[in-house]
């Protein structure tokens, strides 16, 4: 909402425009009428609206034409006042002062217009018959009010509905030539009611109108009150009232009513509650809230952010295996403005075997998101309606900030949960094949991959000593002369070379040599293609030879060549080392080290199977 409201008065002279500013001030008739009144500003806690409102008057004797356009320009309403018993002022409305508005203001934000009848005390008959056609003729006119600055008649509510066309237009929400809402406002309410549905069933129940009616207005609606409003939707909409609920047809009925009877302000408190502006986008301040990230910090989701996403889950898997289809997904992101996932992310995260993303692949994309762009996560958790939700002030609360690495290696122990690892080769090493084995997927189902649908990324879960991690894979473009910082910035790095390729290894070396030799980041070499002859490198160091003299682990051979799904020791090897940088450098020569991350490993991916068919068999 805006944080104050500009009212201009405008009109022929002697109409009262001075005297009305006055009366309200004074709240008695002033005997003695200047000019002009000074600007006067009346403070937020005496305003209905609890907004400063800044009271602006006009003379024709005291000011030019251009300090006029000067003040209209400024003004975020204006009253044009006239005079009920004088017929020329009226007839001013139309052939001078609006005209001249029009002419002064852009016409994509027109500025809203409130037609003041002044000195009513002095006739027994209404205006309204006149003006009523001025009304219909100009959409800017938002409404008329009669008053009588002498007896103090409806003085305060001419400021009030001045107030209330700034802070609650009807102009962006409603056609009134057609008698229905803009469909922007429709759009808008049908997000609202969508994100307000939370099982997904189309029909908003007592206890979500209840949750709705709570999180707007802060109170919750009398059972009597619901029934009566069901009622009234059941009088008016067919299918606006389905298995005792309400459907998004009579939601937005209810909105078109209260429109109607000039309750506006109740659809624009929804509006705004949901993170609307007063051009019906959403709000950059709503979306992007401010999250401060510390150098050498990482970003990853809060707990109660994960239970939330499992519940959005849950609500769009509508046949219940546990993976989202093509048209889950889909309906999943009507809410957004645009479809955030491309077809490169089901090549990023675990699927299953129609291509579908799995439950675990769909958390797995989220934590991806968070970790690499959390302002584009703080968007789409906005879309979803997370603070709304969970009752949080902003997203900012979905997010969790690591604590600095360097206090992770000093203490030599970490609370991060999710770790990264740069994978670097030469072209044709097998990185790409690397990151999709991490997914499950052998050589056989890599090849049925389209090109233009592959990706630089993939993320799964591992576990070391029973604790479940992530690990984020990512591929390096091989580039001798440069690495960007963003190239060498991770936990853990993977130099992929080709045992089958005899130039292969090389890269690597110069790779390792060139920017890691001196680095605390841990390094794994990995001899790809270990299913193929292993041919000589033209190096003057054997792989082995060369990682004794750096004091790295002995090559690891891998393949992808296999029947069954590629294994993931090495994974977790990698995501063990990115957690303990300090241990895998002291535990060289230690098998004991491996073999505890890799017991724990195969025990939790046991028993976190079980709790999966366990949630399975719950859902």
């Amino acid at each position: 909402m805006r944080k104050d409201v500009r009212i201009l008065l405008v009109g022929e002279p002697k109409v009262g425009k001075t005297s009305l500013i006055m009366s309200l001030v004074s709240e008695e008739f002033p005997d003695d009428v200047p000019l002009r009144a000074e600007e006067i500003t009346i403070p937020a806690d005496v305003t209905p609206e609890r907004v400063p409102t800044h009271i602006v008057d006009y003379s024709e004797a005291e000011q030019s034409d251009e300090q006029l356009y000067q003040e209209i320009s400024k003004a975020n309403v204006i009253c044009i006042v006239y005079s009920v018993n004088n017929k020329k002022s009226i007839e001013k409305v139309t052939s001078h002062w609006i005209p001249l508005i029009n002419d002064r203001t852009d016409k994509d934000s027109r500025v809203p217009l409130i037609l003041v009848g002044n000195k009513s005390d002095l006739v027994e008959h209404s205006s309204m018959e006149t003006i009523l056609p001025i009304m219909n003729q100009y959409s800017d006119i938002e409404t008329c009010v009669e008053c009588s600055a002498k007896n103090l008649k409806n003085i305060s509510e001419l400021f009030y509905y001045a107030q209330k066309a700034v802070l609650h237009p009807t102009g962006p929400l409603y056609c009134p030539e057609e008698k229905e809402m803009k469909p922007s406002c429709i759009k808008a309410l049908t997000r609202i009611f969508k994100v307000s549905d939370l099982d997904n069933d189309g029909i908003l129940n007592d206890n979500e109108l209840n949750f709705f009616q709570r999180t707007c207005f802060n109170t919750p609606l009398a059972p009597q009150a619901l029934e009566d409003v069901k009622n009234v939707v059941r009088k008016n909409v067919t299918d606006g009232v389905k298995n005792n609920g309400l459907t998004l047809k009579g939601f937005l009925f209810l909105h078109t009513l209260f429109i109607q009877r000039g309750r506006h302000e109740t659809t624009w408190t929804v509006l705004r509650r949901f993170g609307y502006g007063d051009d019906l986008e959403l709000q950059q301040e709503y979306l992007f809230p401010l999250l401060k990230i510390p150098v050498d910090c990482t970003t990853e989701l809060s707990h109660n952010t994960y239970l939330f996403l499992q519940s959005v889950f849950d609500k769009h898997d509508k046949d219940r295996d546990c993976a989202l289809s093509p048209e889950e997904v889909k309906d999943l992101f009507k809410v957004f403005p645009y479809m955030p996932w491309g077809p490169d992310v089901n090549n990023t995260v675990c699927t299953n075997d129609q291509g579908w993303i799995t439950y675990q692949g769909y958390l797995s994309q989220w934590t991806l998101t968070t970790y690499l762009d959390v302002q584009r996560c703080l968007e789409y958790l906005g879309y979803l309606g997370y603070s709304i939700i969970c009752e949080q002030e902003s997203q900012a609360a979905a997010i969790t900030v690591t604590r600095n690495k360097r206090i992770d290696l000093q203490k030599k122990q970490t609370q991060r949960s999710v770790f990264r690892c740069n994978i670097l080769g030469a072209r044709g090493s097998g990185k790409t094949s690397f990151l999709q084995a991490f997914l499950g997927r052998n050589l056989q189902k890599q090849r049925k991959i389209r090109e233009d649908h592959k990706s630089f990324y993939s993320i799964n879960t591992t576990y070391v000593y029973g604790q479940e991690k992530y690990l984020l894979l990512h591929e390096v473009m091989p580039d001798m002369d440069f690495l960007s910082e963003a190239d060498l910035a991770c936990d853990v790095v993977c130099l992929v070379y080709d045992v089958n390729n005899p130039r292969s290894f090389e890269y690597c070396a110069k790779i390792y040599k060139q920017y890691f030799m001196d680095s605390k980041t841990p390094c794994m070499v990995i001899a790809s293609k270990s299913d193929l002859h292993e041919a000589r490198q033209h190096y003057s160091l054997t792989p082995l030879d060369f990682c004794r003299k750096h004091k790295l682990h002995p090559p690891q051979p891998w393949t992808c060549n296999t029947v069954d799904a590629p294994g993931k020791e090495l994974y977790t090897k990698l995501t063990t080392m990115a957690m303990y940088p300090h241990m895998a450098q002291a535990n060289l020569k230690s098998s004991t080290f491996w073999l505890r991350a890799s017991v724990g490993a195969t025990v939790f991916a046991v028993l976190g199977f079980a709790m999966y068919r366990a949630i399975i068999k719950q859902r």
